[in-house]
């Protein structure tokens, strides 16, 4: 006996995987341009109210979110394909940033960090939409 979500009724095989991994790419684009959206905003914003070279910080910062998304989501992309463990090359692009803000004089490390965590303001406002987004 055969459960119903395994097969159609011709007896070929439902596409779930592909939908779901086609739900996974949208979900992965649209956190990637939303990051980025945020990423130039915010960027005005400092660079409007704060002097250019903590504008340039943040958008060093910001710009590494956007990498480290993009590596996220090939890690994850890869674990469900694969079942391979994640990758610790995120955690270096991070603290390579942080070691190298701390050496030179020209970085700033707050400006930076807030600029690394764009990403979790894009995963917050994503969050955000779908609470308020009526159910289909």
């Amino acid at each position: 006996m055969s459960d119903a979500g395994d097969t159609v009724e011709m007896g070929s095989p439902v596409q779930e995987p592909d939908s779901s991994m086609g739900e996974y790419y949208q979900l992965q684009r649209e956190l990637l341009l939303t990051t980025i959206v945020l990423a130039v905003v915010i960027f005005l914003v400092v660079y409007w109210f704060y002097p250019w070279t903590i504008a340039l910080n943040y958008l060093l910062g910001a710009l590494l979110s956007v990498v480290y998304l993009r590596m996220l989501g090939k890690d994850v992309e890869r674990i469900g394909t694969q079942k391979l463990s994640p990758s610790k090359n995120r955690l270096a692009v991070f603290a390579a940033l942080i070691i190298v803000a701390t050496q030179l004089n020209q970085l700033k490390i707050l400006p930076i960090f807030l600029g690394f965590l764009t990403y979790k303001a894009a995963l917050l406002v994503y969050t955000l939409r779908l609470l308020v987004r009526p159910n289909p």
